[in-house]
C-alpha cells in the first residue's frame, strides 16, 4: 500500500481485517494532520461506518444540512437540502486531519498492518510473478502480491503501467484559510457566494478539528494558478477588501489572518485511467482519479474505492479476477463524477464569462424541476452512476444512533 492518506490508509485496514498481510509505505516520516476543509457525504460516511470509524469522525465535524450558492446580488444559483433528499441524510464538514488521524490511527493499531514511514516509493518492478517498490535511494521493498498505489494526484507512479490516459493541472485553484466560527455563523450550511466565473468564496463549516473545542469554518477563494503570486504580492489588506465586497460576512474569518502566507494554495488536477488497474498493481483515490473539487467528492470517493476494492478481492479466484471486478464495480460511479465536475468546473472557475451569464440564468431555475432536482440532491449525495440511465446506489443506512446525534429533535 503506497500513501497513508485517505484511500491507502482505509484500503489498509479493510484488507488487514480480510486477513492479508498490509505493509503502507508512507514518505513523510512522521505524518501530521493537515489540510483543509472538506465534505464527508452519505456514501463516505457508509465507507467510515464498514471501518466502525464514523462514531469518532462525526463527534470532531460539523452536520451539512444545506448547500446553497448566491451570485453577487443575491440570485439563488443553488439551493439544495438533504433532506429533501431523504429526511435522515446529511452532509459532514471535517477538518482533513481529522479523517487522517482517525484512519492513520485505526491502521497502526490493526494487527495485519506493517507501517514503514519515511519510504518514498518512485518506481514499480516485476520479479517473477510479483511486485517490488522501490525507494528514492534505489532500495528495493518487497515483495508484494498486489501493490496498491494511493499516492495522490501528482502520483509519479502511473507512468510504470501506461495506464494514464490524461493527468494534467487545471489552470485553476483555491486559496484557503481554516479560522475559528465560535458564533455559528456557519452552522449547518455550505455557503458559496460568486461572481461570474472568476470570483467563487467559499465557507464550510468544519467541526472542531483535531484539536481543541471551538468550531472551525473553512474559507476557501478561486484563483488562478498563475495569479496566485499577483495576489501575494498585493498584500493582505487588498485580498480581504476584495472578499469582503463579494462576502460582507466572511470580515470575522477573515480578520483571523495575520499574515498572508498563513492563506495556503490548492492546486486541482484532472486525472484519467483506464481501467484502474495492471498486473498486480491498482490505483486508488486521487491516484487515479483526481478532480476538481466543485462536487466535493474526492474523500468520499476514495473512501467507496477502498471498500470496493476489498469486496472486489474476497473470494476472488486469483489476484487478476479481483483486480478486474473492481474495475468494472467502480467504471460508471467513477466515470459519472469526472464527467461531471468536468462539465460544471467551468460555469464556476474558468475564464469563459458567458457560462457564468448562463448559470446566473437557468442554474436556480433548473433547482426547482422534479428530475433536475432529484439528480441534484443525488449527485451531492454521492450516490449517482450514470449521466441518463442512472442506476444510482442506495443511500446507506446511517447508525440511529449516530443519526440522533447529529439531526435536530
Amino acid at each position: 500500500m503506497i500513501g497513508a492518506g485517505t484511500a491507502g490508509a482505509a484500503a489498509a485496514i479493510a484488507l488487514a481485517r480480510q486477513g492479508h498481510r498490509v505493509t503502507l509505505y508512507e514518505a513523510v516520516p512522521d505524518p501530521e494532520p493537515v489540510g483543509a476543509g472538506i465534505t464527508v457525504q452519505p456514501t463516505g460516511m457508509g465507507a467510515l461506518a464498514r471501518l466502525g470509524l464514523l462514531d469518532q469522525v462525526i463527534a470532531r465535524g460539523a452536520p451539512i444540512d444545506r448547500l446553497r450558492c448566491l451570485t453577487r446580488r443575491g440570485r439563488t444559483v443553488l439551493d439544495l437540502r438533504y433532506a429533501d433528499f431523504h429526511p435522515l441524510a446529511f452532509g459532514l464538514g471535517l477538518h482533513r486531519g481529522v479523517l487522517f488521524e482517525t484512519l492513520f490511527g485505526a491502521a497502526q493499531r490493526e494487527d495485519g498492518v506493517t507501517l514503514r514511514c519515511g519510504v518514498a516509493v518512485e518506481d514499480l518492478a516485476l520479479d517473477g510473478d510479483r511486485r517490488v517498490v522501490v525507494d528514492r535511494a534505489g532500495e528495493r521493498h518487497g515483495p508484494h502480491d498486489l501493490v496498491v498505489v494511493a499516492d495522490g494526484a501528482r502520483s509519479q507512479l502511473r507512468d510504470d503501467t501506461r495506464l494514464t490516459r490524461r493527468a494534467t493541472a487545471y489552470p485553476w485553484g483555491a486559496l484557503w484559510f481554516i479560522g475559528e466560527d465560535a458564533e455559528g455563523e456557519f452552522d449547518r450550511e455550505l455557503f458559496q457566494r460568486v461572481d461570474g466565473t472568476g470570483q467563487m468564496l467559499g465557507l464550510l463549516p468544519s467541526g472542531l478539528g483535531p484539536h481543541g473545542e471551538t468550531p472551525r469554518v473553512s474559507l476557501f477563494w478561486s484563483v488562478r494558478a498563475d495569479q496566485v503570486d499577483r495576489v501575494r504580492d498585493a498584500g493582505l489588506d487588498a485580498w480581504r477588501a476584495e472578499l469582503e465586497a463579494l462576502e460582507p460576512r466572511a470580515a470575522p474569518v477573515l480578520a483571523q489572518i495575520g499574515d498572508v502566507s498563513e492563506v495556503l494554495f490548492a492546486r486541482y488536477w484532472d486525472v484519467v485511467l483506464s481501467p484502474w488497474h495492471a498486473d498486480r498493481v491498482v490505483y486508488l483515490g486521487d491516484a487515479a482519479h483526481a478532480t476538481s473539487p466543485q462536487l466535493g467528492q474526492g474523500a468520499n470517493l476514495a473512501l467507496v474505492d477502498a471498500l470496493a476494492l476489498a469486496d472486489a478481492l474476497e473470494g476472488a479466484e486469483d489476484v487478476a479476477s479481483g483486480l478486474a471486478r473492481y474495475s468494472r464495480t467502480r467504471r460508471h460511479h467513477l466515470g459519472y463524477y469526472q464527467w461531471a465536475t468536468r462539465f460544471l468546473t467551468p460555469f464556476f472557475q474558468s475564464d469563459l464569462r458567458p457560462l457564468g451569464w448562463l448559470r446566473d440564468a437557468f442554474m436556480g431555475l433548473a433547482c426547482r424541476l422534479p428530475y433536475v432536482r432529484t439528480r441534484m440532491l443525488r449527485t451531492m449525495c454521492g450516490l449517482d452512476r450514470g449521466i441518463l440511465l442512472a442506476d444510482p446506489l442506495p443511500l446507506p443506512e446511517m447508525p440511529r444512533r449516530l443519526q440522533a446525534n447529529v439531526r435536530p429533535a
